[in-house]
């Protein structure tokens, strides 16, 4: 006797857990003719910024080839400049 009644007690504990898992389950979206909506509490979200960056990926890169491009060009001049240069 007391077996059973400690099955009919886990039963209502597995139920009420199961139960309140898929109620806080259904707060944070929900779906409605096939749109997936966020939940209703999405505007006290705290949202975090993140600034645009450069327009081209390889802003860097194009920066320090433009810079040696400048280098050898002003190097070339130098050599050129010089009493014996070509």
């Amino acid at each position: 006797m007391k077996r059973n009644a400690n099955q009919g007690w886990r039963g209502m504990m597995l139920t009420g857990c199961l139960l309140l898992s898929a109620v806080s389950a259904g707060c944070w979206q929900t779906t409605i003719g096939g749109q997936t909506l966020p939940s209703a509490y999405y505007l006290d979200d705290d949202v975090q910024y993140f600034p645009s960056g450069p327009e081209q990926k390889l802003s860097n890169q194009i920066r320090a080839l433009e810079r040696y491009k400048a280098q050898q060009q002003g190097a070339e001049d130098n050599a050129l400049s010089q009493p014996g240069g070509y």
